[in-house]
């Protein structure tokens, strides 16, 4: 596979939708090709965009029951949005080959009944239902896919890519010139993490 014409896909999750960037080049050089904003919630579904919230007013059988009505909603979208993406990515001549998603830090309670007793597990469970969605549809697309807590993303990557980090984080913000606004902290770890899931096909 030509080196120039790999891409990998970049996420950072967020309640109900998620921020793509689409990285190409190389492990010493990388271009943006696009980003995007994708939903991963279902609009229809009362209570979707932070389920364990809604969810934590619930009886826990009808809790289990929400939670995986949502969950099969969101991973449907998820998949839909990464399929979408690497067949709009082939029309120009590019093959998504990987792809990073950035995890939280936060531990996951031992239990559904346990997280629903405290807010802030359910802010983590909600967290890690978004980002084990974008996991599993890049998995079901055949992807390689890395998940790096997002607080360890720059130094892993320095260290991966071999860029110092404070030059990585200068040009993950030079990458947004070619590409235009907005270029926000979203954009760039989503880069940042793309760049290195291709340092790592290498």
């Amino acid at each position: 596979m030509n080196a120039t014409r790999r891409a990998a896909l970049g996420f950072r999750a967020h309640s109900g939708w998620a921020a793509l960037v689409v990285v190409t080049g190389s492990a010493g050089a990388a271009a943006v090709l696009e980003r995007r904003r994708i939903q991963i919630a279902d609009p229809r579904m009362n209570g979707s965009l932070q389920p364990y919230h809604a969810a934590k007013e619930m009886q826990l059988a009808e809790a289990e029951a929400f939670l995986d009505r949502c969950g099969a909603a969101t991973r449907r979208m998820a998949e839909t949005a990464v399929r979408e993406a690497a067949a709009q990515l082939a029309g120009k001549g590019y093959t998504v080959a990987g792809a990073c998603v950035l995890l939280g830090s936060g531990r996951p309670a031992t239990s559904l009944a346990a997280t629903l007793r405290s807010h802030p597990m359910i802010h983590t469970a909600e967290g890690d239902f978004y980002r084990d969605a974008l996991k599993a549809a890049c998995e079901s697309c055949g992807l390689p896919v890395l998940g790096v807590k997002e607080k360890e993303l720059v130094r892993q990557a320095a260290v991966a890519l071999n860029i110092a980090a404070d030059q990585l984080q200068l040009r993950a913000a030079e990458l947004g010139k070619s590409i235009g606004p907005p270029w926000r902290q979203d954009e760039k770890l989503c880069a940042i993490a793309g760049w290195l899931a291709l340092g790592n096909l290498r």
